[in-house]
């Protein structure tokens, strides 16, 4: 009778210690997907010197080497925990269940930040530019557009404001309330975000943008983003007095803001550096992944011989257990985060074919969901995997994010990225006649022409996010 009690009992104690082992190494797995190459590169050089059953061989390789260990006997259920850590994808899924895909407006707010990137292309837009146009356009009064220049120059590369207002103020002589008055004028530009003054603000911005000024996300992003850092759903929802469920769904839409609305402006960071180079191989192209920078990673064979040894006390094999848990845990991550990024750029290669040989006029549409689909994971894992990260392409050094994005099936049965439809219109009004300049019709009409349909008011909008103004002003 006692044993049909303890059965249970255990079987409740293994699960949790289970559901304690998961987290922190789910976690893990996440940071080291979406950690673009050279934070990976200090993340693992500290795992080295934190985790002593870890090794790194240093002889030249030219991919990751992952040697794992045996499975390591253990009554308490640590071999059913390693085998439930390399099922991460199912795990993640699950993780992902409550952070979700994007809302619409935040599927379009991204297109807008992908198609910047086809202009960067031709032009590299520094930030700076982009709003000084927007400023061209706007209803504020010569003094007031001084004041706007000031603050659009004082911004830094992930469009948040290097100083107070308070200190512009003291520097240039005005009043401090007409310097933040057109400071909020500056917030309305695009993209959403911009001009802010700190993280809170940035997000509230958003937020407001959105219509969702005074929700839960709201309330939550002024004044308990600490909380949110820390995944302290509950203390929140005591806090403003709601269920859990809404702090569940407020936080996963916080994620889909951008902290960094600047950042996709002008060239590339000075350090970034390509996870993989896409290079032409005869007729095609080869995907190589950057392993070179990674340190390769194994167990010790010495701590595994500790552990064999019956001399070793209980305890001591016990701390090596739970280190060489933790080791292969983090080589699992590491060998899972390259064979995605390699999928994806293999998907990417597959796909956008047209663009390595042609440039931006033969980018095609591809969404994160098709590439998704395709390699049977969950969307939430390819946006993680695509974050931050950069390819060296034969167009150059671009962001995997570029690569993504909606547009058009056109009457031949082509499908054309939206940034390629915005190139072709760039291209018909710099050969425009300027004593006869297109307007948004002519210019949809010659796209139909050419078997994109497209309505005027969507050329318009491109006209506009492109900062080129309308027939009338561009007469010359």
């Amino acid at each position: 009778m006692a044993a049909h009690v303890h059965q249970p009992a255990l079987a409740q104690t293994q699960e949790q210690r289970l559901q304690q082992i998961l987290a922190p190494q789910l976690r893990q797995s996440l940071e080291i997907l979406q950690t673009p190459l050279l934070e990976l590169q200090t993340l693992l050089r500290q795992q080295l010197e934190q985790n002593p059953v870890l090794e790194e061989r240093v002889e030249p390789h030219e991919t990751i080497e992952v040697e794992l260990p045996t499975p390591i006997p253990d009554e308490g259920g640590g071999d059913e925990d390693i085998r439930r850590l390399a099922e991460l994808d199912d795990a993640w899924r699950e993780l992902h269940r409550w952070t979700g895909s994007r809302s619409d407006r935040s599927v379009e707010e991204e297109q807008k930040r992908h198609q910047r990137l086809l202009d960067s292309l031709t032009r590299q837009e520094s930030l700076q530019d982009h709003m000084l146009r927007q400023l061209a356009l706007s209803d504020l009064d010569a003094g007031d557009r001084k004041i706007a220049e000031l603050l659009i120059g004082s911004l830094n590369d992930d469009g948040l404001l290097n100083v107070t207002t308070g200190e512009l103020a003291e520097t240039s002589g005005l009043p401090l309330e007409r310097i933040e008055a057109v400071l909020r004028k500056v917030q309305e530009f695009d993209p959403p975000g911009i001009a802010a003054r700190d993280l809170r603000e940035c997000l509230a911005i958003q937020l407001a943008r959105r219509g969702l000024g005074g929700g839960v996300a709201a309330r939550i992003v002024d004044a308990h983003l600490h909380d949110l850092a820390r995944e302290k759903y509950r203390e929140i929802a005591e806090a403003l007095g709601v269920p859990v469920a809404e702090v569940y769904e407020a936080a996963r839409l916080i994620s889909t803001l951008d902290p960094r609305p600047g950042r996709d402006f002008g060239e590339p960071p000075i350090d970034a550096v390509p996870d993989a180079t896409i290079t032409r191989s005869g007729d095609g192209y080869v995907v190589t992944l950057n392993n070179e920078r990674l340190p390769r990673l194994r167990i010790s064979r010495q701590y595994r011989k500790l552990l064999e040894d019956p001399a070793t006390p209980e305890s001591t094999r016990e701390y090596i257990r739970d280190k060489i848990r933790a080791a292969e845990a983090l080589i699992r991550g590491l060998h899972q985060r390259q064979d995605t990024l390699a999928a994806i750029a293999r998907e990417i290669v597959e796909r956008q074919r047209d663009f390595f040989e042609r440039g931006p006029e033969g980018l095609r549409p591809l969404t994160m969901a098709e590439v998704a689909a395709k390699l049977a994971v969950h969307q939430t894992t390819v946006s993680r995997a695509v974050a931050g990260k950069y390819l060296d392409t034969p167009q150059g050094l671009l962001p995997m994010r570029f690569f993504f994005s909606t547009g058009y099936h056109t009457a031949s049965g082509q499908d054309v990225s939206n940034r390629a439809v915005k190139e072709r219109i760039r291209e018909m009004i710099a050969a425009e006649d300027l004593r006869s300049p297109l307007s948004d019709d002519a210019i949809a009409r010659r796209l139909a022409e050419q078997g994109v349909p497209i309505a005027r008011r969507t050329v318009a909008k491109y006209r506009e996010e492109m900062g080129i103004p309308p027939s009338h002003q561009r007469r010359g």
